[in-house]
């Protein structure tokens, strides 16, 4: 099989393609097809921004998630997103704590401060840990089973929901009195 290059036509037709003579020079058709004239004028870098300015007040504003109806498949996306970073954030600053201050973040004065505490503190103190890591982890394995296809139904979306909203609660008070 020949190629248009082979045979040199290549060029030829893409001029044939992209400017067929038959219509520019049929008056009948040019004066049918809609021209469309563009004027255009300069401005001074102060005036367009004051164009873009009013052009964005007068702009509305896309929907905020407060108009819509609490759905839990997004309240739980965000609160994934939200335990993931404030879990990372103590993981992180702890290290770095360390790093920093490797005597006074050894664990022998972090169990004499613990001690130190009173009872009361010490299980809000675990509740404040314990409810974000349960949630994050559960909601993981939520989203590992919809990546093998599973509860990816609505309902079954809703039910793996409540269920890791379930289970969150019980891990937590089980972590919390461990």
């Amino acid at each position: 099989m020949l190629s248009t290059r082979t045979v040199g036509l290549g060029s030829a037709l893409r001029q044939a393609a992209l400017k067929p003579r038959n219509v520019t020079r049929n008056s009948v058709i040019r004066s049918v097809m809609a021209k469309r004239m563009i004027q255009t004028e300069s401005l001074t870098p102060q005036a367009e921004e004051r164009i873009l300015n009013d052009q964005r007040l007068r702009r509305p504003s896309s929907p905020h998630f407060t108009i819509y109806q609490p759905q839990l498949t997004w309240i739980a996306s965000i609160a994934n997103r939200v335990t993931g970073a404030g879990l990372s954030v103590l993981l992180y600053g702890y290290a770095l704590a360390y790093l920093v201050a490797p005597a006074t973040f050894d664990s022998t004065h972090v169990l004499e401060l613990l001690a130190s505490v009173p009872e009361a503190v010490k299980y809000a103190g675990k509740v404040v840990l314990a409810a974000p890591f349960a949630f994050h982890s559960l909601n993981g394995l939520r989203h590992l089973g919809w990546d093998m296809g599973k509860f990816i139904t609505l309902k079954g979306a809703y039910s793996s929901g409540y269920a890791v909203l379930a289970a969150s609660a019980v891990s937590t008070v089980a972590l919390v009195l461990l």
